[in-house]
């Protein structure tokens, strides 16, 4: 088993759990305050982006993911 796990929840946020170093954009880090698990939002309607805050109950979000294999990635032109 791999030292960092990401889990979808159907109808909720992405989980992670290990060893997170979470950057913005420019590449400076998020405090995590020595954090080995957080939650990703993924239904856009946390009010603390990008940390879920249990808003995708409210809203009434949706989405069930399912594990499957991904085609081999295309060749580099």
């Amino acid at each position: 088993m791999a030292d960092f796990k990401i889990t979808v929840r159907n109808d909720g946020p992405l989980r992670l759990e290990g060893d997170i170093a979470l950057l913005d954009q420019s590449g400076r880090p998020w405090g995590l305050g020595g954090r080995s698990a957080l939650s990703l939002c993924r239904c856009g309607h946390s009010s603390n982006k990008p940390f879920c805050d249990g808003s995708h109950a409210r809203s009434g979000f949706a989405s069930q993911c399912a594990a499957s294999e991904l085609p081999p990635p295309r060749p580099k032109a």
